[in-house]
Protein backbone atom coordinates (compact mmCIF):
# COMPACT_ATOMS: atom_id res chain seq x y z
CA UNK A 1 0.00 0.00 0.00
CA UNK A 2 2.86 2.39 1.02
CA UNK A 3 4.78 1.67 -2.30
CA UNK A 4 1.28 2.07 -4.01
CA UNK A 5 0.40 5.33 -2.72
CA UNK A 6 3.70 7.26 -2.38
CA UNK A 7 6.01 5.83 -5.29
CA UNK A 8 8.17 8.53 -6.84
CA UNK A 9 10.28 5.81 -8.34
CA UNK A 10 12.09 7.48 -11.54
CA UNK A 11 9.55 10.58 -11.91
CA UNK A 12 11.52 13.09 -13.31
CA UNK A 13 11.68 16.38 -10.79
CA UNK A 14 12.94 20.12 -10.89
CA UNK A 15 12.98 21.91 -7.33
CA UNK A 16 14.19 25.86 -6.91
CA UNK A 17 15.35 27.12 -4.06
CA UNK A 18 17.21 24.00 -3.96
CA UNK A 19 20.47 25.20 -2.37
CA UNK A 20 19.14 25.28 1.73
CA UNK A 21 15.92 24.98 3.56
CA UNK A 22 12.83 23.96 2.67
CA UNK A 23 13.62 23.45 -1.22
CA UNK A 24 16.49 21.63 -0.23
CA UNK A 25 14.54 19.06 2.13
CA UNK A 26 11.98 18.47 -0.89
CA UNK A 27 14.82 17.46 -3.09
CA UNK A 28 15.99 15.50 -0.49
CA UNK A 29 13.07 13.26 0.29
CA UNK A 30 11.75 13.36 -3.51
CA UNK A 31 15.45 12.38 -4.62
CA UNK A 32 15.52 9.70 -1.16
CA UNK A 33 12.43 7.93 -2.47
CA UNK A 34 13.70 7.33 -5.77
CA UNK A 35 12.88 10.54 -7.95
CA UNK A 36 15.41 11.59 -10.48
CA UNK A 37 16.10 15.06 -9.62
CA UNK A 38 17.00 18.24 -10.40
CA UNK A 39 18.26 21.04 -8.04
CA UNK A 40 17.96 24.77 -9.23
CA UNK A 41 19.41 27.39 -7.52
CA UNK A 42 20.84 31.12 -8.23
CA UNK A 43 23.66 29.59 -5.31
CA UNK A 44 25.99 28.16 -7.54
CA UNK A 45 28.07 27.18 -4.91
CA UNK A 46 25.46 25.56 -2.57
CA UNK A 47 23.73 23.52 -5.50
CA UNK A 48 26.69 22.08 -6.74
CA UNK A 49 27.81 21.01 -3.04
CA UNK A 50 24.22 19.66 -2.09
CA UNK A 51 24.04 17.58 -5.26
CA UNK A 52 27.29 16.22 -5.27
CA UNK A 53 26.40 15.42 -1.23
CA UNK A 54 23.02 13.75 -2.88
CA UNK A 55 25.10 11.79 -5.67
CA UNK A 56 26.73 10.35 -2.90
CA UNK A 57 24.29 8.73 -1.06
CA UNK A 58 23.28 7.52 -4.38
CA UNK A 59 20.51 9.63 -5.63
CA UNK A 60 19.73 10.20 -9.35
CA UNK A 61 20.43 14.16 -9.68
CA UNK A 62 21.82 16.65 -11.11
CA UNK A 63 21.78 20.67 -10.72
CA UNK A 64 21.02 24.24 -12.71
CA UNK A 65 22.15 27.56 -11.99
CA UNK A 66 18.92 29.40 -11.96
CA UNK A 67 17.55 33.06 -11.05
CA UNK A 68 14.17 32.52 -11.48
CA UNK A 69 13.42 35.98 -11.63
CA UNK A 70 14.44 35.78 -15.21
CA UNK A 71 11.96 33.80 -17.04
CA UNK A 72 14.42 32.83 -19.90
CA UNK A 73 16.88 31.18 -17.45
CA UNK A 74 13.94 29.52 -15.89
CA UNK A 75 12.11 28.45 -18.87
CA UNK A 76 15.46 26.82 -19.70
CA UNK A 77 15.95 24.99 -16.40
CA UNK A 78 13.20 23.41 -16.86
CA UNK A 79 13.23 22.90 -20.91
CA UNK A 80 17.04 21.10 -19.92
CA UNK A 81 15.87 19.08 -16.97
CA UNK A 82 12.98 17.66 -19.20
CA UNK A 83 16.05 16.98 -21.77
CA UNK A 84 17.76 15.26 -19.73
CA UNK A 85 15.34 13.14 -18.23
CA UNK A 86 13.56 12.28 -21.41
CA UNK A 87 10.71 13.79 -19.67
CA UNK A 88 9.34 16.04 -16.08
CA UNK A 89 6.76 15.34 -13.81
CA UNK A 90 7.31 16.89 -10.83
CA UNK A 91 7.92 20.35 -10.40
CA UNK A 92 8.54 22.55 -6.84
CA UNK A 93 7.92 26.13 -7.52
CA UNK A 94 10.18 26.95 -4.07
CA UNK A 95 12.32 30.16 -4.66
CA UNK A 96 11.82 32.91 -2.84
CA UNK A 97 13.44 35.57 -0.60
CA UNK A 98 12.76 37.40 2.25
CA UNK A 99 11.48 41.26 2.10
CA UNK A 100 12.51 42.08 5.42
CA UNK A 101 11.17 43.08 8.73
CA UNK A 102 7.38 43.39 9.31
CA UNK A 103 5.21 46.43 10.86
CA UNK A 104 6.34 45.56 13.99
CA UNK A 105 9.45 47.25 13.84
CA UNK A 106 9.64 50.96 12.01
CA UNK A 107 11.89 49.74 9.41
CA UNK A 108 8.76 47.76 7.58
CA UNK A 109 6.72 49.75 8.17
CA UNK A 110 4.30 50.96 5.41
CA UNK A 111 5.91 54.39 4.73
CA UNK A 112 9.52 52.81 5.15
CA UNK A 113 9.43 50.73 2.73
CA UNK A 114 11.33 50.73 -0.01
CA UNK A 115 10.55 50.81 -3.98
CA UNK A 116 13.70 48.53 -5.04
CA UNK A 117 13.26 46.21 -2.24
CA UNK A 118 9.27 46.02 -3.39
CA UNK A 119 9.94 45.28 -6.94
CA UNK A 120 13.29 42.94 -6.73
CA UNK A 121 10.73 40.91 -3.77
CA UNK A 122 7.41 40.83 -5.85
CA UNK A 123 10.10 39.84 -9.21
CA UNK A 124 11.28 36.79 -7.13
CA UNK A 125 8.50 35.70 -5.10
CA UNK A 126 5.61 36.72 -7.58
CA UNK A 127 7.13 36.76 -10.82
CA UNK A 128 9.83 33.80 -10.16
CA UNK A 129 6.60 31.45 -9.31
CA UNK A 130 4.64 32.80 -12.37
CA UNK A 131 7.63 31.98 -14.57
CA UNK A 132 8.28 28.68 -13.19
CA UNK A 133 4.30 27.80 -13.75
CA UNK A 134 4.51 29.12 -17.24
CA UNK A 135 7.53 26.60 -17.90
CA UNK A 136 5.97 23.71 -15.92
CA UNK A 137 3.03 24.69 -18.01
CA UNK A 138 5.34 24.04 -21.51
CA UNK A 139 7.34 20.76 -20.25
CA UNK A 140 5.62 18.74 -17.34
CA UNK A 141 3.77 15.72 -18.77
CA UNK A 142 0.10 15.20 -18.68
CA UNK A 143 -1.33 13.60 -15.32
CA UNK A 144 1.79 15.73 -13.43
CA UNK A 145 2.45 17.50 -10.02
CA UNK A 146 3.63 21.20 -9.93
CA UNK A 147 3.57 22.22 -6.37
CA UNK A 148 4.08 26.18 -5.43
CA UNK A 149 5.58 27.56 -1.74
CA UNK A 150 3.49 30.06 -0.25
CA UNK A 151 3.45 30.76 2.89
CA UNK A 152 0.74 31.64 6.38
CA UNK A 153 1.75 35.42 5.71
CA UNK A 154 -0.54 35.06 2.31
CA UNK A 155 -3.15 34.02 3.61
CA UNK A 156 -3.59 36.26 6.81
CA UNK A 157 -1.02 38.81 6.75
CA UNK A 158 1.97 38.36 9.28
CA UNK A 159 3.14 41.54 10.89
CA UNK A 160 6.51 39.59 11.51
CA UNK A 161 7.64 40.06 8.00
CA UNK A 162 8.05 42.24 5.03
CA UNK A 163 5.21 43.97 3.11
CA UNK A 164 6.32 42.63 -0.06
CA UNK A 165 6.81 39.12 0.87
CA UNK A 166 3.33 39.25 2.43
CA UNK A 167 1.69 40.41 -1.67
CA UNK A 168 3.96 38.25 -3.05
CA UNK A 169 2.92 34.88 -1.08
CA UNK A 170 -0.94 35.93 -1.50
CA UNK A 171 -0.37 36.48 -4.86
CA UNK A 172 0.84 33.09 -5.53
CA UNK A 173 -2.07 31.25 -3.78
CA UNK A 174 -3.97 33.21 -6.60
CA UNK A 175 -1.62 31.58 -9.33
CA UNK A 176 -2.55 28.17 -7.87
CA UNK A 177 -5.99 28.46 -8.15
CA UNK A 178 -5.55 30.00 -11.66
CA UNK A 179 -3.16 27.50 -12.80
CA UNK A 180 -5.07 24.43 -11.41
CA UNK A 181 -7.99 25.11 -13.41
CA UNK A 182 -6.25 25.94 -16.42
CA UNK A 183 -4.18 22.75 -16.19
CA UNK A 184 -6.50 20.41 -14.47
CA UNK A 185 -7.65 19.39 -18.10
CA UNK A 186 -4.24 18.06 -18.63
CA UNK A 187 -4.44 16.06 -15.44
CA UNK A 188 -1.65 18.15 -14.14
CA UNK A 189 -2.10 18.78 -10.13
CA UNK A 190 -1.41 22.35 -8.89
CA UNK A 191 -1.25 22.98 -5.01
CA UNK A 192 0.47 25.32 -2.64
CA UNK A 193 2.24 24.44 0.47
CA UNK A 194 1.98 27.57 3.48
CA UNK A 195 4.11 26.92 5.71
CA UNK A 196 5.06 29.14 8.86
CA UNK A 197 7.64 29.74 10.69
CA UNK A 198 10.25 27.51 9.56
CA UNK A 199 14.21 27.73 10.45
CA UNK A 200 15.98 27.98 7.27
CA UNK A 201 18.26 30.58 5.84
CA UNK A 202 16.02 33.22 4.18
CA UNK A 203 17.12 36.86 6.16
CA UNK A 204 20.13 36.11 6.50
CA UNK A 205 19.04 33.15 9.00
CA UNK A 206 17.34 35.91 10.78
CA UNK A 207 15.12 33.44 12.29
CA UNK A 208 17.84 31.75 14.36
CA UNK A 209 18.50 35.00 16.26
CA UNK A 210 17.32 34.32 19.94
CA UNK A 211 14.74 36.67 20.30
CA UNK A 212 13.32 36.82 16.71
CA UNK A 213 12.74 32.86 17.26
CA UNK A 214 10.97 33.28 20.75
CA UNK A 215 9.00 35.54 19.25
CA UNK A 216 7.79 33.41 16.03
CA UNK A 217 7.48 30.38 18.24
CA UNK A 218 5.45 32.04 20.82
CA UNK A 219 2.51 32.93 18.04
CA UNK A 220 2.17 29.22 17.65
CA UNK A 221 0.28 26.02 19.32
CA UNK A 222 3.24 23.94 19.66
CA UNK A 223 5.13 26.57 20.87
CA UNK A 224 8.45 25.55 18.46
CA UNK A 225 9.98 26.94 14.91
CA UNK A 226 9.63 24.23 12.84
CA UNK A 227 12.40 22.28 10.77
CA UNK A 228 12.27 21.54 6.55
CA UNK A 229 12.17 18.41 7.11
CA UNK A 230 8.75 18.51 8.61
CA UNK A 231 7.51 19.72 5.03
CA UNK A 232 8.70 16.46 3.69
CA UNK A 233 5.91 14.29 4.03
CA UNK A 234 3.65 16.73 2.40
CA UNK A 235 5.35 17.35 -0.27
CA UNK A 236 5.65 13.56 -0.97
CA UNK A 237 2.10 13.37 -1.03
CA UNK A 238 1.62 16.14 -3.29
CA UNK A 239 4.19 15.07 -5.85
CA UNK A 240 2.84 10.98 -5.28
CA UNK A 241 -0.44 9.26 -6.45
CA UNK A 242 -1.82 9.92 -2.92
CA UNK A 243 -2.69 13.01 -4.05
CA UNK A 244 -4.69 11.74 -7.29
CA UNK A 245 -8.14 13.90 -6.62
CA UNK A 246 -6.16 16.75 -4.98
CA UNK A 247 -5.65 20.18 -6.79
CA UNK A 248 -6.16 23.75 -6.24
CA UNK A 249 -5.43 23.40 -2.66
CA UNK A 250 -3.41 25.55 -0.23
CA UNK A 251 -2.20 23.18 3.27
CA UNK A 252 -0.62 24.80 5.90
CA UNK A 253 2.31 23.99 8.07
CA UNK A 254 2.83 25.82 10.56
CA UNK A 255 2.07 24.28 13.99
CA UNK A 256 -0.65 26.11 14.50
CA UNK A 257 0.22 29.30 14.16
CA UNK A 258 -2.80 29.56 12.18
CA UNK A 259 -5.17 28.22 14.78
CA UNK A 260 -3.67 30.91 17.16
CA UNK A 261 -5.00 33.92 14.85
CA UNK A 262 -7.99 35.54 16.57
CA UNK A 263 -10.84 35.85 14.23
CA UNK A 264 -12.47 38.68 13.05
CA UNK A 265 -14.42 40.98 16.06
CA UNK A 266 -13.28 38.24 18.79
CA UNK A 267 -11.15 39.99 21.40
CA UNK A 268 -7.31 39.32 20.59
CA UNK A 269 -4.30 38.41 23.18
CA UNK A 270 -4.87 41.41 26.38
CA UNK A 271 -8.35 41.98 25.66
CA UNK A 272 -7.55 44.34 21.98
CA UNK A 273 -10.27 43.87 19.48
CA UNK A 274 -8.81 42.23 16.35
CA UNK A 275 -8.77 43.63 12.86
Amino acid sequence: MLDRLFDVRGRAAVVTGAASGIGLAIAEVLATCGARVTLADADAAGVAREMARLAAQGADVRSAVVDVADPVAVDTALREAAAAHGTLDIVFANAGMSAGPGPTTPDGQLTAVEQARWDRVIQVNLGGVFATLQAAARYVADGGRVVVTSSIAGLAGDPMVGYAYAAAKAGVVALVHQASADLGRRGILVNAIAPGSIRTNIAGGRIREPEVAEAFASATVLGRIGDPAELQGLALFLASPASSYVTGATFTVDGGATAMRPLPGRPAAGGAPAG
